[in-house]
């Protein structure tokens, strides 16, 4: 006996539908099956093809009537009597096993992609890094010519010494400038009266 089976629903695709519906049919010892994703009148459908005796059949749409995918949304299941060649229950999986490759094989090429954009973004990352090496050194390199502090400082007391000396000498050298201001401008004053007597005198 054979039996076909239509399931329409505005959400029976990409829910587990035709994996449930095979794994039912490999309980059931089902040796020919199909089972394949089309459309109804704009809407999602599962159509299943069984062969099996009257007890297989009647267990199965009662499964199929009963249960179904948690995220399914079914609106109509029908059975039909079916007479054409049902073909082997493993030609059905194994046009599951290509239709999955097919999903797979865009994934992997993809993974592969950024597979090697990442080794191209890692070899860029190493030459950075050994550029950082690089200049690292010539720092090292370049920072031990800088004198050194510590051996320099041993400098100071004797910088400040001679600055303290220059402080001390500059003040005698304003002393010494005041004191000679003040000579100077005595001598000026006393030729003033002198030259005021002789003024007086001349022209009296």
């Amino acid at each position: 006996m054979k039996l076909k089976i239509i399931i329409t629903g505005s959400k029976v695709h990409g829910v587990g539908f035709r994996v449930m519906l095979v794994n039912k049919a490999l309980s059931l010892g089902v040796n020919n099956f199909n089972v394949f994703n089309s459309f109804v009148k704009g809407t999602q459908a599962v159509f299943a093809v069984i062969e099996g005796d009257e007890e297989c059949l009647e267990e199965f749409k009662t499964y199929t009537g009963t249960v179904k995918p948690d995220e399914a949304v079914v609106n109509n299941i029908s059975f039909e009597e079916y007479r054409n060649t049902v073909p082997p229950i493993e030609r059905c999986m194994q046009a599951f096993q290509m239709e999955q490759w097919g999903k797979g094989i865009p994934i992997l090429s993809k993974m592969l992609e950024k597979q090697d954009r990442m080794l191209e973004k890692q070899d860029v990352t190493i030459d950075v890094l050994r550029s950082v090496k690089d200049d690292t050194a010539q720092i090292r390199q370049d920072a031990s010519k800088i004198p050194n502090i510590e051996e320099n400082t041993s400098l100071i007391p004797a910088i400040r010494e001679d600055t303290s000396e220059i402080k001390n000498n500059t003040g005698e050298i304003a002393d010494k400038f005041q004191d000679r201001y003040e000579e100077l401008s005595r001598e000026i004053a006393q030729m003033k009266i002198t030259l005021a007597k002789i003024e007086a005198k001349v022209f009296a």
